[in-house]
């Protein structure tokens, strides 16, 4: 009996009646009649009660008890209040007034809907989810009571365990039945709730989800698996467990962050695979850190296992491409038959640095990518699933911006699968100091994701709750949430010591039976699988690993291309080459130029009324048109044009692109009559164009970023652009800028032609409104500064080849134009950081001819002082952006426009070491001086000085004009910037510098 009535005594009831609720509802008549004042009845949960009952009734009176019956007829009749509620009528006997009141027979079905509801409510607070036992969550500040004395919080007792309930509605553990003895109903309740699966999921505001999770864990029998099924199951966790034990026999002191302890994770990945797979999924792209990667690898997306084992030979030569990754890092991209569904399936692991949690976005936007190019538009064909550490999910900000991405229109990928690898520790930390919340997983409340808590010791539970996982994505398309809870047998990696910090856990786990060991005994005792037949298994693997590792010492240069995860068929040769080493010029011709220019000009569809200052915007544009030239905004408009008329796709997101943050892009207009009625004239360029897709994102960097980034994998045919708000900003997505674009190519051969659009240039709005930071990312360009390039006739796009990124600071809209162009023109992809501008989206001078952007026309890496007279100047001035358009000002104020030549570097890197020295040699006898706005530990002025010097060979003196050294990017003060600005003048124009 004790243990019977476990819930009753370990959980409370959720919370008093509610108070009366004013609407009618369908049992108002019979609630009216019950609630009187010689009869206090239970309102609220009471009510929801009643109606249940009066619904049931009215389709037919011998669904309910006939102490109901009675209430409802007598109701019905109008009986007087205080005689409605009497016992069933005797053989012949008057109904009315014949008995006592059966007010208490309602209160008990009251009690046990309260209980049924605390069971789904907080049944996962006692379910026995540690392998271990040791419960390393905390509900201190909730805590369930222990002891028979509590089911009196409920209004029962020992006596009412044998009463039959009606069960209501919101639950489904009757089966086909509709009363269950309270006895049975507890059971049922525990066998559901509180075995090896708990489930989070009554926060949830939306009634047919709730349900339809209640029905797949509360009907009785769901969790029953056929003979077949468990012998897949085993044979999966042999492949899982043998695999590691494996690694740890060949290489016992190499780090390899082994999945000991959470075997279940390959059976669990491999059954949301074949789930997905039979309701349609044709492409699973998935993220995770190091923890068991080697086995997912080997055991998921099948890579060859010789591959995998050759990455353990500290003799294996690496192959010229790059400078390569630690084994758990790599990705893999692969393409085969599932089993289970018989229909082909894409598997692709995305590499990622250790930075836990950073591949988090890259994977989703990668997701995103291809669900566009296949007209995806559901997330039927192509899913995501990401594997996550525990206390990476609980600490990292990033999850929470990725899930804050889940239902957000141009970046959902219509629900992710997330597994949590929960080892109840993070290196040497304790849950209870590395989070706050009860459980790792709560921060998926946040978008009301239902978290599946499975013990991992129970792969057959493993399995049932990932099946629910992929059938929740596949029939809701919103995230879902499996927290394996298991725990590390090893130390961080292989050779690190836990007992040093965890001696208690760790005791416990030298005495842990082996989940393999403890399922196999489990499925030979019920007869599923012979002794023999499992070692059988068991020893094939074995040997597949043994005959593996033979040829893995064949294997003697390392080549990373096999690693690849996002190839892209077609576009490299069959070597995984540029097919290449030219770039055609970019310009475009008079005819498409003035077309795309109206096109800004307008508003393509019909009755759409716009604001009246964008009314003037459009005019303005028409008449640049009319006098062929274009401002930043115009040349940024006839590169996306452009480009989509080419068939080529272009996407721009960050926070507020769609109007641009200075108000000069406007590339969604707002019916100013129509709520959410909007117009994207880049859509109206040509009929069979490309899609543009602009899209403001969430106030996020590092989440958005990182999306952006696995978008532009997905496919070299697509210009894919981030807009910071503000250059300064970048730095709150620092991680996806060094470790992923900066190196992504050399550390995974992979290449990628995201776009990088930094606000940036010092015009005293202060020191975070100011800088991009330039010399952070020239400071990871990987060109020479001591070697002068061999020149040739190829070496602009030679250059370009052999980078790690292209860093431009166009002062032109011509040349912001050519270099979006180029950047889909060239025979291969490079990221792109650009410099944008500001104060010049409307400088009266910053504007270009459309002669300037013509067929034959191509991007300017540096741009001459075309005016100046080279017998004649003393001083050159080299420069790069918006303070070329001050110095020219100043010197014309000067009156020195034959004395000082300025030269504006356009392209920063790779560097034009062969158009500064063809400038340097033309004015061979002139001072050569570097001017900047940005302070000189900061800006260009490090990076440019030495090559400066590589480029005269260090034969004349590189003078520096600009700001001196500070800690800030920039003053907060207006005067102090003014007068900051003018000393930089000085030095740049005054016979000293």
């Amino acid at each position: 009996m004790l243990r019977l009535m476990t819930a009753v005594a370990r959980l409370r009831p959720l919370a008093a009646w509610r108070a009366t609720r004013s609407r009618p509802r369908p049992g108002a008549a019979a609630t009216r009649a019950l609630r009187t004042s010689a009869e206090p009845f239970p309102n609220g949960a009471g009510s929801n009660y009643v109606d249940e009952m009066y619904c049931a009734w009215l389709e037919n009176p011998g669904n309910v008890h006939e102490s109901w019956d009675v209430i409802f007829r007598n109701a019905a009749a109008e009986a007087p209040p205080g005689a409605a509620c009497q016992s069933p009528p005797s053989l012949g006997g008057p109904a009315v007034g014949s008995g006592p009141c059966v007010e208490k027979l309602v209160e008990d079905h009251l009690a046990v809907h309260s209980l049924i509801r605390a069971y789904q409510v907080r049944g996962h607070h006692v379910a026995k989810l540690d392998p271990l036992e040791i419960s390393c969550v905390d509900f201190d500040d909730a805590p369930c009571a222990v002891g028979f004395q509590n089911v009196g919080l409920y209004g029962l007792a020992e006596a009412d365990l044998d009463k039959a309930f009606r069960l209501p509605t919101t639950t489904f553990i009757g089966g086909s039945e509709g009363s269950l003895p309270l006895r049975e109903i507890i059971r049922r309740l525990e066998a559901a709730y509180c075995q090896h699966v708990g489930v989070e999921f009554m926060f949830i505001n939306d009634v047919e989800q709730c349900q339809w999770i209640r029905s797949k864990f509360e009907t009785p029998g769901v969790m029953r698996f056929s003979l077949e099924e468990k012998r897949t199951l085993l044979a999966r966790m042999v492949r899982s467990t043998r695999f590691e034990e494996f690694l740890q026999r060949k290489w016992s002191s190499e780090k390899r962050f082994g999945l000991e302890g959470c075997e279940a994770l390959i059976p669990a990945l491999k059954t949301l695979i074949d789930v997905s797979s039979q309701s349609g999924v044709e492409s699973v792209v998935m993220g995770m850190s190091h923890r068991g990667r080697l086995n997912v690898l080997a055991n998921v997306i099948r890579k060859e296992l010789d591959q995998i084992f050759c990455q353990f030979d500290s003799k294996l030569e690496a192959a010229d491409e790059g400078s390569g990754d630690v084994k758990y890092h790599l990705g893999m991209y692969h393409k085969r038959m599932n089993r289970v569904s018989d229909r082909e399936v894409t598997m692709s692991l995305m590499a990622n640095p250790s930075h836990l949690e950073a591949v988090d976005p890259v994977v989703q936007g990668k997701t995103k990518a291809e669900q566009f190019y296949c007209g995806d538009a559901e997330g039927k064909r192509v899913m995501s699933i990401l594997i996550h550490g525990d206390a990476a999910f609980a600490g990292q900000g990033l999850v929470y911006e990725t899930f804050h991405l889940s239902d957000l229109p141009s970046y959902t990928t219509h629900g992710t699968v997330h597994v949590v690898v929960n080892n109840q520790i993070g290196f040497t930390t304790d849950p209870r100091m590395a989070r706050s919340s009860a459980y790792p997983t709560d921060v998926a409340r946040v978008v009301n994701a239902p978290i599946f808590h499975v013990n991992a010791d129970h792969p057959e539970a493993v399995m049932y709750v990932c099946k629910v996982a992929a059938e929740w994505r596949s029939t809701f398309h919103k995230d879902v949430v499996v927290d394996l809870v298991s725990y590390r047998r090893n130390g961080h990696n292989e050779i690190d010591e836990p007992m040093f910090t965890q001696p208690l856990m760790y005791k416990r786990i030298r005495r842990q039976k082996g989940v393999l060991q403890k399922f196999a005994e489990k499925l030979i005792g019920e007869g599923v699988v012979t002794a023999q037949a499992y070692e059988e298994e068991v020893a094939t693997y074995d040997r597949i690993c043994e005959e593996a590792y033979a040829r893995s010492k064949d294997e003697k240069i390392l080549h990373i291309k096999h690693w690849l995860d996002s190839p892209w068929p077609g576009f490299f040769t069959l070597e995984g080459q540029s097919k290449s080493m030219t770039c055609p010029p970019t310009g475009i011709s008079e005819e498409e130029l003035v077309h795309i220019g109206n096109i800004a000009a307008s508003v393509p569809a019909e009755d759409f009324t716009i604001h009246g200052g964008l009314s003037r915007v459009l005019k303005g544009r028409a008449n640049m048109v009319d006098q062929r030239v274009c401002d930043w905004a115009l040349g940024e408009y006839m590169a996306f044009g452009s480009l989509l008329t080419e068939g080529i796709h272009v996407r721009l997101s960050g926070q507020d692109v769609e109007r641009g943050t200075f108000s000069h892009r406007h590339h969604v207009l707002h019916d100013q009559n129509v709520d959410k009625r909007v117009c994207i004239p880049m859509n109206y360029v040509s009929p069979d164009q490309a899609p543009y897709t602009v899209c403001n994102s969430s106030l996020s960097e590092y989440g958005v970023l990182g999306f952006e980034l696995g978008f532009a994998m997905a496919s070299p045919n697509a210009l894919v652009l981030w807009e910071a708000q503000f250059g300064d900003f970048h730095n709150t997505a620092q991680c996806i800028i060094d470790q992923f674009i900066s190196c992504g190519q050399a550390k995974w051969v992979r290449q990628n032609g995201i776009v990088l659009l930094l606000p940036h240039g010092l015009e005293g709005m202060g020191p975070e409104h100011s800088s991009a930071r330039p010399e952070r990312f020239l400071q990871m360009c990987n060109d020479d500064p001591d070697v002068f390039p061999t020149l040739s006739a190829d070496l602009a796009v030679q250059q370009l080849h052999d980078c790690n990124w292209i860093v431009v600071n166009c002062s032109s809209p011509a040349n912001y134009f050519h270099v979006l162009r180029r950047q889909m023109l060239l025979p291969f992809r490079k990221p792109l950081i650009v410099f944008t501008p500001k104060s010049l989206l409307r400088h009266p001078e910053a504007k270009s001819s459309f002669d300037d952007m013509l067929p034959d026309t191509h991007f300017k890496r540096l741009i001459p002082d075309g005016a100046a007279d080279p017998a004649k100047v003393k001083r050159v001035v080299f420069c790069s952006g918006k303070i070329y358009y001050e110095l020219i000002r100043e010197r014309g104020n000067r009156g020195l426009q034959e004395e000082v030549a300025v030269v504006r570097v356009e392209q920063l890197s790779p560097f034009p070491f062969d158009l500064v020295k063809a400038e340097t040699n033309r004015y061979a006898k002139a001072d050569l001086v570097w001017c900047q706005e940005e302070h000189k530990n900061q800006g260009y002025y490090d990076y440019v000085k030495p090559r400066l010097r590589t480029t005269v060979g260090h034969a004349r003196p590189i003078w520096y004009a600009g700001r001196d050294p500070a800690a800030a990017p920039s003053t907060g003060n207006k005067a102090t910037h003014l007068a900051e600005l003018q000393r930089l003048m000085d030095a740049a124009f005054s016979d000293r510098v």
